[in-house]
């Protein structure tokens, strides 16, 4: 009988052990500055909070800007550096995550055809890679290979135009592409322009084409950076940089359309600074919290989304831990939230609350020089 009983308590513990002992990966993303060496593959340990450098990757200059797979297969990288010397463009460059240890082996790059790439993503059915271009002011997709690589650009469209902004809007400045929940639209956010693109996605072709209406207006002067879609409501959220304030926006499913719904501000009246640039925005997985990241006051604002109109409640403001919180990743077990400060070289691990929302300092951090982006992995699968 107590043979059985043993027996039946290992069973029952085979689960949690096998999560536990199940491999978790960080990438980390950088600028190639202070010594920075590309992109940072880190494994991480949920039970103590300790990181372990496994692996970097050095093989264009500044990977700002790093995607994976739906699939868990594959990691997209930008690279602000060109395929050549005499090359003004970026390069995307394609890399199969091995399952064992979630390193990186290169299986191939193309041309990015813009300057200035600073954001990568991938449609949710896993057949295009999109990439915007900051100093272009140009967006462009690429067709994912059966192998996991990318072909050259199958779509490349210009942005013409300006805003208010006399220095920072004189021109496009495409800053990130995100695509819908079912992968028909993509939105297009361009921060020069003060317009979020709305474009309509051919799968098979992997190219674009502009949606009716083809865009949602910002305020002027505002500078819309990121923007993030509610995992199941019909909301959106873009997170202003130049006005330091998050939009909202209600979503039709069926035209892709973005109806303004309110506007709120991001910073502290506690704290005085100069200069202030909104960065990055996410939602929780359990979809009640909503965090935007704050340059120079260098903080995330929290904020409780209201289920039944999709407005926002500010709950307060966490102090980043470092300085420049561009990026952050919230933990895809929805335990703990890392925040890439790039300015002060860390990546900084907050505990998270999925109920109050509050995050909370673990006293961990891993020194990065220059860390701008975040991924996560866990090689469980």
């Amino acid at each position: 009988m107590i043979k059985h009983l043993l027996y039946l308590m290992i069973l029952l513990a085979l689960p949690a052990m096998a999560q536990n002992k199940a491999k978790e990966i960080l990438y980390v993303g950088t600028f190639s500055e202070n010594d920075s060496k590309g992109i940072y593959v880190m494994e991480f340990d949920r039970n103590t909070l300790n990181f372990k450098e496994i692996q970097t990757i050095h093989d264009r200059k500044s990977p700002s800007f790093i995607t994976i797979h739906p699939n868990k297969k594959y990691l997209y990288a930008a690279y602000r550096e060109g395929t050549g010397d005499q090359d003004p463009n970026g390069t995307v460059i394609a890399y199969v995550i091995k399952s064992d240890n979630g390193e990186l082996e290169k299986i191939n790059e193309v041309s990015s055809r813009g300057a200035g790439p600073c954001h990568i993503s991938v449609d949710p059915a896993g057949s295009t890679v999109f990439v915007s271009h900051y100093q272009g002011g140009n967006l462009a997709s690429f067709k994912i290979l059966d192998n996991g690589g990318i072909s050259e650009a199958a779509s490349f469209i210009q942005h013409e135009g300006s805003s208010k902004h006399p220095e920072r809007q004189a021109g496009p400045h495409m800053h990130s592409m995100i695509p819908s929940r079912d992968g028909q639209f993509v939105y297009a956010s361009d921060l020069g322009l003060d317009k979020i693109m709305i474009y309509r996605l051919t799968p098979s072709e992997s190219t674009l084409s502009l949606a009716t209406p083809s865009y949602a207006g910002s305020a002027a002067g505002a500078g819309p950076r990121h923007f993030v879609i509610h995992p199941h409501l019909p909301y959106a959220y873009s997170v202003e940089e130049l006005s330091n304030t998050v939009a909202i926006f209600k979503v039709d499913p069926q035209s892709g359309a973005l109806s303004p719904i309110d506007r709120v501000n991001m910073l502290s009246d506690q704290i005085r600074t100069d200069f202030n640039a909104a960065a990055d925005i996410h939602i929780s997985k359990n979809g009640k919290w909503l965090y935007a990241s704050n340059r120079g006051q260098n903080n995330l604002a929290c904020y409780e989304i209201n289920s039944k109109n999709g407005t926002l409640t500010l709950k307060g403001h966490i102090d980043s831990g470092g300085e420049h919180p561009r990026n952050f990743k919230i933990d895809d077990k929805g335990e703990f939230v890392f925040v890439a400060n790039m300015n002060s070289d860390n990546v900084v691990v907050f505990s998270h609350d999925p109920q109050t929302g509050m995050l909370t300092p673990t006293g961990k951090s891993i020194h990065i020089p220059r860390a701008v982006c975040v991924e996560q992995l866990s090689l469980d699968r």
